[in-house]
């Protein structure tokens, strides 16, 4: 499972000119599933996201985390992040998990989050899409959970 982590002002999502989604100060995140994903992927996550530090403390430090701050998260599926670029022009989505299970997994993942006590807001699973955020930093950070 591979997570693009902003942090930001403020976001949104829209479908079709319809605003599905939005949050103020907090994290958007692009979660893509990975055909072998588990629970156990979305559990190392969702812990590790709750508990990161990367929101300023009084001293303009990054000591506080999104619970300790009482962000809001906009989580947005992207099958893309999984993209193999190494043959020819055409990404393959090969390794992205078949869209069954990576609902459920995503789900199980926003579930996860909201668990924590964070408002989750989130777009529509395969949809196309409009995100507009505002970087915050900007501060963008890449958690694959095969590489934990």
């Amino acid at each position: 499972m591979k997570a693009v982590i902003q942090r930001v002002s403020k976001a949104s999502v829209s479908i079709n000119q319809q605003e599905v989604g939005k949050i103020d100060q907090g994290l958007v995140i692009l979660l893509g599933v990975h055909e072998k994903d588990t629970q156990e992927d979305v559990d190392y996550l969702v812990k590790k996201i709750v508990k990161m530090r990367i929101f300023e403390d009084e001293q303009g430090k990054m000591n506080c985390s999104i619970e300790q701050i009482q962000g809001q998260i906009l989580s947005i599926s992207q099958f893309t992040l999984l993209a193999d670029t190494k043959k020819g022009n055409r990404p393959s989505f090969i390794a992205a998990a078949r869209p069954e299970s990576a609902i459920a997994l995503y789900e199980s993942f926003n579930k996860g989050i909201e668990e924590n006590g964070i408002h989750v807001e989130t777009g529509q699973f395969g949809a196309d899409m409009a995100v507009s955020l505002v970087n915050d930093g900007p501060v963008t950070i890449v958690i694959d959970s095969q590489s934990k």
